[in-house]
């Protein structure tokens, strides 16, 4: 097993744990401002009814991004974190 996968079973597991569903969830990212990265980052979450705030850092290099969202169970969560992973230069938090 990978340490990307196992951090997703040891994830899931403690979202089963401390959470009840259907619940609320935060994901925090920061990507850079040099493509789109901001834009495929929206539209992951674009059809789940998701709120997202942005902010830019200092410099304007990076955007971070907020994302408020009701999901179902923990593998709706953990699978936007796997849809997450492929965008460029992209930092989960």
């Amino acid at each position: 097993m990978s340490d990307r996968e196992a951090f997703y079973v040891k994830l899931k597991a403690q979202l089963e744990d401390t959470t009840t569903f259907p619940a609320k969830y935060l994901y925090k990212f920061i990507v850079p401002t040099d493509g789109n990265q901001e834009e495929e980052v929206k539209e992951l979450f674009d059809k789940g009814g998701a709120v997202i705030e942005t902010k830019k850092s200092k410099t304007g290099k990076y955007v971070s991004l907020s994302i408020h969202i009701t999901v179902k169970n923990a593998d709706i969560v953990i699978d936007y974190y796997k849809k997450a992973e492929a965008v460029k230069g992209i930092i989960s938090l």
